[in-house]
């Protein structure tokens, strides 16, 4: 027995290498694969290009091998012909129409297969359907009017159609006489052409200026074809008197939300299967209106759904492809087996998308071709079958040499040689036969599985494989190593949300082995890195795998096994952990007996997070303000066991969304999702409006205001206003209807009404289910008169040079028909128009004002009338006054000064008026210790003057200018600094915009003079 079996192991073990030496010298081959095909190709008659190229590549091991057919019949590279092969593209030489355009398709070979590409047609010239299947129009049309480039424009009046180039013209204007000109452009690829027709002229036979309805003159097909993807643009133009307007609507649907609609033009861009459908447009006038209606049908190239795959099957196995397209028409489905077309036969089933295979054989193998086709394209998949006959080979997966398995354990080894057809396999223990007892298992895909472990099991494993092609075996010796065992399991915890937790887990090992933990909860893995800081271990011994939670939330729930694991077993202990937490969302909300200022909610009860629930809370918004709020329930307090409420307190007609919080000793769960939105029944307005007032308007008018009612106090449909008013001390009440809750203001007209009468006024709110309260009554003023009555004894006094005051008596508020609101003065040179005056207006009852911006040296009329709401008075007798010359302009100079003790002495030259300039009074001087203090002002008839100054001074800035009748002059400005002595300033010019510094140096005293423009 010994001795036949070491000559069974000898001879296998010569045919694996034979089987071994085989493989070695074998490389790995494919069919070819494309990666450019040739594409639909328009050559432009009489272009100057002398050769066309049709691209061709394919992927392939060995290289492909190309050829091409033309119209199905395969094309002769023959010397001197006009088709060459460069590569795997196509070129043809001096292209002519009558022989070359057609149908092309480029065949690639290798010894592995033959694949065909899709076809590309060429063609010459400009087609029609080339152009649609590119997507765009050949040809594109423009009219010129006597010259180029006046194009005439689109413009509603008149329409140029793209289909047939027409020039239409609703109505004709004198506008439109004059020669016109076809401008026709050909798009092909690159390459813009364009023609112009003779011109035309056209001529207005009579002026017609009557009114007629429309007709349709440029209108779309009946049917009208498009592809899906496409533009699709419809034409639709009438005549008619005035030009008719264009609509477009689509009869059996609802508006593409693609579509753009610009009167003649209705064009849908990327066209769907939902675009199609009955299209209308309507041309209107005032005199009449015309339909034209036509279907769009959409259709679609073939698209696939589902393609054929690169497959590797064993000899003799079944094989079952399948490959699907949409398409509109619905696409045909071929086969092809190398470039050949495929039928049933033999073993071979075809049948439309489907191609079975029954016991493969070595010829099976090849390269195949799945051909979906319509009138809109074709479209190839492509995929290689290799039929494989291998004997068994263990190169790629050998039993592993080394097997571990835990005592008292189970150990699977898998025994997966590479063979075609699929091996029989046979396992031995030494040189013992294994077969199935209640130890060992051997399944049907040749794996072996030994359990319940012991030390005697150790030794060599070998698997045999076999099948027609030869044999193979592979061998690996198991090594039995200590059970890995959980010394502290981990313990069920109940703990708050937000609380930390640590759950322990010890284990016990083979010392030879690393040992490993994982934790799971509910069975899915836990990844520390993911787990945002919640979860980290605890230890970085090998022997402990405690897991510590950290802020536990209530999705920490659930059940945590501890897993310690070496390459050889594991062991796992489970705990449960239960996070007490506030409740989860109520479910179901309900809303049901809808009243007006009521609704019934019901919900059902959400989890109680392991603690009962308390009580509910009841939130709702309304559309208004989309912002949560509590709602009033009743019961006020409902409590954790109810599942319906009353919610009241609700405003009526309006819209409201409801939802519910449930509430525990541990906090306030997340809401529950909104109810569906309701809407309370209407009721009789509860509150009145606000804000009545009113006044003003034109005679015999009394205009009433309020403030309109937010819809929060609307209450109903059909909301209005009702007003109620009369004159007062009356007894009567007129009353007035304004209806829309928008409204804010009403006008009762009447000739009996006098200006500026009292009237009682009151309002109230309506709707269609009633009226509301009134207001309280409030006062309001028919429209005011002006003033009948002028102001008396106006005064008018200059102030300087371009001023004034002007004074008057006012009117008697006895004589008023209103509320006097202010004064007008009015004030005009003298020689000019009183319609040319000036205006200030004056508020309330003051009866003086001061008038500035006059020109000095100027004689001014002046006079003042009354105003109010109405209007402005009449004026009162005018007073006139003459301003004042203007002051000197030349600013003070020569400033010298000189200390004595605790006074300094300033001196200047006089400033002399000229005859245009006021008399000189006196002079200001405007003293400051420096830029931070309080300046000071000092008056002085002459020109000197002696200022006390501290002991401890150092330096002051002073400012010196001319007064009088005409008011202050330009000043100067100088910086003195004290030392000893005594300077003079001879600089008398300060003129000059641009401040400069003058330095006098006398007895160690230093001295600077600044000049500016500086005003007091």
């Amino acid at each position: 027995m010994g001795a036949a079996t070491e000559f069974v192991f000898t001879s296998l073990a010569v045919i694996s290498c034979m089987v071994c030496c085989q493989a070695q010298s074998s490389t790995r081959n494919y069919g070819p694969v494309f990666e450019e095909q040739p594409v639909n190709t328009l050559f432009p008659e009489g272009s100057a290009e002398e050769k066309i190229t049709l691209a061709c590549r394919a992927r392939a091991s060995p290289p492909a091998t190309y050829r091409w057919k033309m119209n199905g019949t395969e094309i002769k590279m023959e010397p001197d012909s006009r088709y060459r092969l460069v590569a795997g593209d196509l070129v043809i030489s001096n292209p002519v129409k009558s022989k070359d355009a057609g149908s092309y398709q480029c065949v690639a070979s290798n010894p592995r297969g033959t694949v065909v590409s899709r076809e590309a047609s060429l063609r010459f010239g400009c087609k029609s359907h080339v152009c649609l299947h590119k997507q765009l129009s050949c040809l594109s049309y423009r009219w010129l009017l006597n010259e180029f480039p006046n194009f005439i424009p689109a413009d509603g009046r008149r329409f140029v159609s793209q289909t047939t180039g027409n020039l239409y013209i609703a109505k004709t204007e004198a506008s439109d006489l004059g020669n016109y000109s076809c401008f026709a452009t050909s798009h092909i690829d690159f390459i813009t052409k364009s023609v112009f027709s003779k011109f035309s002229r056209l001529s207005l036979a009579a002026d017609d200026a009557r009114q007629y309805g429309p007709t349709i003159k440029a209108r779309f097909p009946a049917d009208t074809y498009a592809l899906a993807g496409q533009m699709v643009t419809l034409e639709c133009f009438a005549f008619g008197n005035p030009v008719p307007r264009i609509k477009w609507r689509k009869v059996d649907g609802s508006q593409p939300s693609k579509w753009i609609a610009s009167e003649p033009l209705l064009q849908i861009q990327d066209v769907g299967f939902e675009d199609e459908g009955t299209y209308e447009c309507e041309a209107e006038n005032i005199k009449g209106r015309v339909t034209h209606q036509g279907r769009v049908i959409i259709q679609a190239q073939p698209e696939w759904l589902k393609v054929i795959t690169d497959t590797e099957a064993d000899i003799g196995s079944d094989l079952r492809w399948s490959c699907a397209a949409a398409g509109k028409p619905r696409p045909a489905v071929r086969w092809l087996r190398n470039g050949q077309p495929l039928t049933s036969q033999n073993r071979i089933e075809v049948s439309g998308g489907e191609l079975r295979f029954s016991k493969l054989v070595l010829e099976d193998s090849g390269m195949y071709q799945c051909v979906a086709e319509n009138k809109h394209g074709t479209i190839y998949a492509s995929a290689e079958l290799t039929v494989q006959a291998l004997a068994p080979d263990f190169r790629l997966n050998p039993v592993k040499r080394l097997i571990p398995a835990a005592r008292s354990g189970k150990v699977i080894i898998p025994c997966q040689p590479r063979a075609a057809p699929k091996a029989t396999v046979l396992w031995t223990k030494g040189t013992e036969l294994l077969i199935n007892s209640s130890r060992v298992t051997i399944t049907t895909d040749g794996t072996l599985i030994l359990q319940n472990i012991s030390k005697s099991d150790e030794g060599k494993y070998t698997c045999f494989a076999e099948n027609f092609m030869g044999k193979a075996n592979s061998t690996g010796i198991l090594s039995v190593r200590d059970a890995t065992k959980i010394t502290l399991a981990p313990s069920s915890a109940d703990i708050n949300v937000g609380e930390n937790l640590t759950l322990q887990c010890h284990a016990s090992h083979d010392p030879t082995m690393d040992l490993t933990f994982t934790w799971s909860l509910d069975d899915f893995p836990i990844d520390f890195d993911k787990s945002e800081g919640h979860y980290r271990r605890a230890s970085v011994k090998e022997t402990i795998g405690d897991l510590s939670i950290f802020n536990t939330q209530l999705k920490h729930s659930g059940r945590y096994t501890c897993t310690a694991q070496t390459v050889v077993d594991s062991a796992s202990e489970s705990a449960m952990l239960t996070v007490r937490g506030p409740p989860g969302p109520p479910g179901g909300v309900v809303v049901r007996d809808i009243s007006d200022t009521t609704v019934q909610l019901s919900w059902s009860r959400g989890f109680d997070n392991h603690s009962p629930i308390a009580r509910y809370i009841i939130q709702a918004r309304t559309l208004l303000s989309n912002k949560w709020k509590q709602a009033r329930t009743n019961p006020a307090n409902i409590e954790g066991n109810a599942e319906t409420a009353q919610v009241v307190n609700l405003i009526p007609w309006m819209d409201y969304e409801f939802r519910v919080l449930a509430s525990n000793i541990l906090g306030v769960g997340e809401p529950s999702l909104p109810s569906s939105k309701i809407r309370t029944k209407e009721a009789a307005p509860t509150v009145a409006p606000s804000g009545l007032s009113g006044g003003g308007g034109a005679p015999n008018e009394l205009i009433i205001n309020w403030t309109p009612m937010l819809r929060d106090y609307q209450n109903g449909d059909g909301f209005g206003y009702i007003l109620s008013f009369r004159k007062k001390d009356t007894q009567g009440w007129f009353t007035a209807r304004v209806p829309h809750a928008e409204s804010l203001h009403y006008v009762y007209r009447n000739e009996s009404i006098g200006p500026y009468t009292p009237f009682e006024v009151k309002i109230k709110a309506y709707n269609r289910k009633g009226e509301g309260p009134e207001s309280l009554t409030a006062i309001v003023y028919s429209a005011e008169e002006e003033p009948k009555v002028a102001p008396s004894r106006v005064t008018a006094k200059a102030v300087l040079s371009s001023g004034m005051d002007v004074s008057w008596e006012p009117v008697e508020q006895g004589d008023m028909t209103g509320v006097l609101s202010g004064y007008e003065i009015r004030y005009w040179k003298d020689g000019d128009k009183e319609e040319a005056a000036d205006r200030v207006r004056t508020a309330g009852l003051v009866t003086s004002a001061h008038v500035t911006g006059l020109n000095p040296n100027t004689k001014y009329h002046v006079s003042v009338r009354a105003y109010n709401r109405a209007g402005t008075g009449p004026p009162s007798p005018s007073a006139n006054t003459t301003t004042t010359k203007p002051p000197p302009r030349r600013p003070p100079g020569n400033i010298s000064w000189a200390f004595s003790g605790s006074t300094v002495s300033i001196k200047w030259d006089p400033v002399v008026a000229q005859a245009d300039e006021s008399a000189v009074t006196g002079y200001k001087m405007l003293y400051r210790q420096d830029s931070h203090s309080a300046p000071t002002l000092y008056l002085a008839s002459k020109s000197r003057i002696d200022i006390p100054v501290p002991e401890d001074f150092t330096h002051a800035f002073v400012q010196i200018r001319v007064t009088g009748p005409g008011g202050d002059g330009i000043p100067a400005e100088v910086h003195i600094l004290r030392n000893s002595g005594t300077s003079m300033m001879v600089e008398d010019s300060v003129t000059k915009p641009v401040p400069h510094a003058i330095v006098i140096t006398t007895n160690s005293l230093v001295m600077l003079a600044l000049f500016g423009y500086l005003g007091l």
